[in-house]
């Protein structure tokens, strides 16, 4: 059957129009640096911007990832749901810590978030269940579905570049404040 390298290298990459990108400029808070990226990514029209990869670990330590919507994103950590008795349920439920990835290629962005996962209460858990339309809460078990928060401990902010001098501006917790670095 051969290689794909030949296909696979010959696919334009790093295509999108880059926002401008001021790294010095930045905020202190990275959740205010996340609001003023998905804000520009929602008025760009980047299609679907609060898709996001969520990666979590199994029993044997083998990472899987699947794509999921964000459902917020606040102090508290960054929201998303589904059913307890799903894979990435019992992996969490195994390994309470994930990773997560949203990928705006128009503006050839990426946010990446690493940390603990922790349920929300059974008050916000049913709350979100009850915000979904009729037909999404169908057959679901009011008692399976759960709302997590990835408790940030590293977001990474990420802009790519044709030159592949890529920016990242990190943002490391520390304490109840965040360090922060940059790279190219």
């Amino acid at each position: 059957m051969g290689t794909m390298n030949g296909i696979l290298r010959a696919q334009p990459s790093l295509t999108g129009t880059t926002p401008v990108f001021d790294v010095a400029a930045a905020p202190g808070d990275p959740l205010a640096l996340f609001r003023v990226w998905f804000e520009e990514a929602c008025a760009a029209g980047v299609p679907e911007p609060h898709a996001m990869t969520l990666a979590t670990v199994d029993a044997d330590g083998v990472p899987d990832a699947r794509t999921l919507i964000l459902k917020d994103a606040d102090e508290r950590g960054w929201a998303f749901a589904s059913v307890r008795s799903s894979v990435k349920g019992t992996q969490l439920a195994t390994n309470p810590a994930a990773a997560l990835n949203l990928w705006w290629q128009p503006q050839v962005r990426a946010v990446r978030v690493r940390g603990a996962v922790a349920e929300a209460t059974a008050e916000e858990c049913a709350a979100d269940l009850a915000a979904r339309s009729p037909a999404a809460r169908d057959g679901i078990d009011p008692a399976d579905w759960v709302l997590w928060r990835l408790v940030p401990e590293r977001i990474e902010f990420w802009q790519g570049a044709e030159d592949r001098r890529h920016q990242r501006l990190v943002y490391t917790r520390d304490g109840t404040g965040w360090t922060r670095s940059s790279t190219r």
